[in-house]
């Protein structure tokens, strides 16, 4: 690739110098914003600050009876997909039509188990309840159930909302910088730090380090759709790269945690190992099968929603990242996006969008508001949002990104390739070295109408 590469070059320096021209783009400005924590909390209604125990753990038993509904409809009914009860033109077809009933049941409990996750997470803030008993019980409980460990998640999470997109202390979806990429240093002759001009030339040899096929960047991300979550908690994947090799969720020890919270997370270990002493026995009772089809898939399922939404929220080319000197509490959480989960325009994307933020009770819809104050129940965190953005609209401030979907996924997968090693406020560039928008602090007297993350 190097020597192909090099010839390239050759050949169009000695055809002739447009490849060395530099190409400016017209990128829109983000104004970086200067809202207070006050500005932000005084726009939510204060009854959206109310918690109840009893209405919260309504949510959780209607998620479980769901889930019962499933496990009974496809348990009682699958199995009578047969030829006494079936006619089908072959065979062979039987076997299908019921491995596709069970795939559309795994679909199904994974999505409702996404908001038994949700759920936990609301424990997590504590916002389940004014309880920190009933909210650590009862995120426990759910969280183990789906192989979490609640405590220490639960203290990584506190330190991802509380550095939202600072660039060295947030903890997960943490951008890799030019050099972590191995990419040539800025060359002010043929780029600037904004990545609004790039040299032709320059733009080659992004690609080509950078530049993925289709069919590559699908499989990357899908499996980090599928695994990306438990590798994060066993790995650090996408976490800080400064912190040492074999940082987990697991070992009560820093970078992660400190030694008063030691016993919160063997607790969790002990949730962990719970799940993995019943995942066993379940295989030797019911056999493998049986609960890889019943529980595991949809464990799976749960797992991808999982990434999917969050890696939307917090990743694409018109969010800002910031280094410590630009970070405040405010420009952190109005660094994310609100996303309907597979919505879209006309009836169906109303329909898919309005069935996925029912069963993950709106945790991709009304994030913003969430990391302006995650007390806030979901079934108060839509009110809490249209309030929040009628405030930010006067600053001209929209964090509504596109709906999150696959296809979204891969556009801001294939879109977000490195930031920089220098700038207070940076964003993503692309294969080719461009950025979609261009930090500018209101100090600096820019008269642009505001943000506009659209």
């Amino acid at each position: 690739m190097a020597s192909t590469l090099t010839n390239r070059k050759a050949a169009s320096s000695k055809a002739s110098s447009p490849a060395s021209t530099v190409v400016e783009e017209n990128v829109p400005k983000y104004i970086v914003p200067d809202l207070t924590v006050k500005d932000l909390l005084g726009a939510i209604p204060q009854h959206c600050y109310e918690r109840s125990f009893f209405k919260s753990s309504l949510y959780v038993a209607w998620d479980f009876a769901w889930l019962g509904l499933f496990l009974w409809t496809a348990s009682t009914y699958i199995p009578k997909i047969n030829p006494e009860n079936v006619s089908l033109p072959h065979p062979a077809l039987y076997k299908v039509a019921r491995g596709a009933a069970w795939l559309f049941y795994d679909f199904c409990a994974g999505l409702v188990g996404t908001g038994v996750w949700v759920l936990a997470h609301e424990c997590g803030h504590q916002a389940f309840s004014t309880s920190k008993l009933a909210n650590n019980a009862m995120g426990w409980i759910l969280h183990s159930a789906l192989g979490v460990p609640y405590h220490s998640w639960r203290i990584t999470h506190a330190k991802h909302h509380a550095q939202t997109s600072h660039l060295t202390g947030d903890q997960v979806f943490v951008p890799k910088t030019r050099s972590e990429r191995g990419l040539p240093a800025l060359d002010a002759e043929k780029e600037n730090l904004e990545g609004t001009k790039v040299s032709l030339d320059l733009q080659e040899i992004f690609s080509e380090s950078l530049e993925d096929a289709p069919i590559v960047a699908v499989f990357w991300l899908t499996a980090q759709l599928l695994f990306g979550w438990p590798l994060y908690l066993i790995r650090n994947a996408t976490g800080q790269r400064s912190y040492p090799r074999f940082t987990n969720h697991f070992t009560p020890k820093p970078p992660l945690f400190a030694p008063h919270q030691y016993t919160d997370i063997i607790i969790s270990d002990i949730g962990v190992f719970i799940w993995m002493a019943a995942l066993a026995y379940s295989f030797k009772t019911w056999g493998f099968l049986n609960v890889f089809r019943v529980y595991l898939l949809p464990y799976l399922w749960v797992n991808h929603w999982l990434v999917l939404i969050t890696f939307l929220q917090h990743t694409d080319p018109a969010l800002p990242h910031s280094q410590a000197s630009a970070f405040t509490f405010p420009r952190g959480a109005l660094s994310t996006f609100d996303r309907e989960l597979m919505g879209g325009p006309g009836i169906i994307g109303k329909i898919t969008g309005w069935i996925c933020a029912t069963a993950t009770p709106g945790i991709s819809e009304t994030h913003v508001a969430h990391h302006i104050c995650s007390k806030i129940p979901h079934y108060n965190a839509w009110e809490a949002r249209a309030a929040i953005n009628e405030r930010l609209a006067r600053d001209g401030i929209y964090v509504q990104g596109n709906p999150g979907t696959w296809s979204e996924a891969l556009r801001v997968f294939r879109e977000c390739k490195f930031i920089e090693d220098e700038g207070e406020v940076r964003f993503y560039k692309n294969a080719q070295g461009k950025a979609a928008r261009v930090p500018v602090f209101s100090s600096e007297g820019v008269s642009d109408s505001g943000v506009d993350l659209q």
